[in-house]
């Protein structure tokens, strides 16, 4: 039954391509929908590779979202993290409009006259000397890797298809073969075998393991790629020490330290970057999510020229990593942080989300007590 829909679904369409009749009306034209009848329309239309709350989102504003019935919600999600500048800032807007007017895609083919500003703003904020813009976090993360494994091959003389990544159980890192292929998640790679050979796996905060891996794998080693803090695993904090420890193991035995900081960059933890936390400088860092601001997507790797100009023109690439567009998006979303002193604020805020929990679980006056007696600054650490 459900082949024959299909089938009738197809010669309908292909009639219209032909001219044999009128192109089909989207359904949202004809009057607003109801929550109930876009989510029976996603189940019907969309792949089922996710199954979403049973809420829709119709409009955003700063950390508040509505549905089209009108009713409010907190945004605690944030869209993995995407949208730390609140939704639909109007800085953000404002430059996404008035470039939008201008000119949207050159292709990397071209100059293009917002990119070199964005390429500048990213690398000196950071602190690196190159940068190579994508559009996806998981194009980001594929990025990375190719760029390990050049280095790897040209730096390192490590022969010929032997380069190995290390990755952690439990990493989250996207949904591309060569991503999952990381991934010791059975439900993130069941049915999508063969996966991509070269990578090792060790335990997330076990210094002892990676040191072991390293030691007896070490001369094919290219690079370790970690989360500074896991997120699909379930918010996980490494011990106090790893990653100044894993930036010595990775100095010492000449291996790549690469940062996936997609979820945690950009003011996510009260740093811009929570490597920054250790105050360590990983090789790599990759960037994603937040520096769209929820309205364009936008990745970047970080990296110094050593590693960077492994790659040579026509080696890698996107059409649209680096389009204007993106690039005036990406630079109004890092002034929003900047300017906006939202890694400053972070403290602030979560400092007074922890005292309202208290309040609720303790006695009101134990809480005046600590605050009366330590300060908020002091509480704050």
């Amino acid at each position: 039954m459900a082949r024959r829909g299909g089938v009738a679904a197809a010669a309908m369409a292909l009639a219209w391509r032909r001219g044999m009749c009128s192109a089909p009306a989207p359904a949202a034209a004809a009057a607003a929908l109801t929550s109930e009848e876009l989510m029976r329309m996603e189940r019907e239309r969309s792949a089922h590779n996710y199954h979403p709350i049973p809420v829709v989102f119709s409009k955003g504003e700063g950390s508040h979202i509505m549905d089209p019935e009108g009713n409010k919600y907190i945004d605690f999600l944030s869209a993995y993290s995407a949208v730390n500048q609140g939704h639909c800032h109007p800085k953000v807007l404002r430059a996404l409009t008035e470039q939008a007017e201008r000119l949207t895609l050159s292709s990397r083919a071209f100059y293009n006259d917002k990119f070199p500003i964005f390429a500048e703003y990213l690398t000196s904020m950071f602190g690196y000397e190159m940068m190579l813009p994508m559009n996806t976090g998981a194009e980001g993360v594929e990025t990375a890797i190719k760029l390990a494994r050049k280095w790897g091959y040209q730096k390192k003389n490590i022969p010929k298809d032997e380069a190995l990544i290390v990755s952690c159980c439990g990493c989250f890192h996207g949904r591309t073969l060569g991503v999952i292929s990381m991934s010791c998640d059975n439900d993130a790679t069941r049915g999508f075998g063969p996966l991509v050979p070269g990578h090792l796996k060790v335990d997330f905060g076990d210094i002892d393991g990676l040191e072991k891996i390293f030691k007896d794998h070490g001369d094919k080693i290219c690079g370790f790629l970690f989360e500074p803090i896991q997120g699909e695993a379930g918010v996980i904090i490494p011990p106090d020490g790893y990653l100044k420890a894993v930036r010595d193991l990775c100095s010492r035995h000449n291996i790549l330290m690469i940062a996936d900081e997609i979820q945690t960059g950009i003011a996510r933890t009260g740093k811009m970057l929570a490597c920054d936390w250790e105050d360590i400088r990983p090789d790599m860092v990759i960037l994603g999510k937040a520096l769209g601001a929820g309205v364009v997507p936008v990745s970047a790797v970080l990296a110094d020229k050593d590693v960077m100009l492994c790659i040579k023109p026509g080696e890698h690439g996107s059409t649209f990593g680096g389009n204007p567009l993106a690039s005036a998006v990406a630079v109004a979303s890092l002034k929003v942080v900047i300017d906006e002193g939202l890694v400053e604020r972070y403290m602030e805020v979560i400092c007074y989300v922890i005292c309202c929990f208290m309040i609720q679980l303790y006695d009101l006056s134990y809480i005046c007590f600590l605050l009366n007696m330590y300060g908020t600054k002091e509480l704050q650490s």
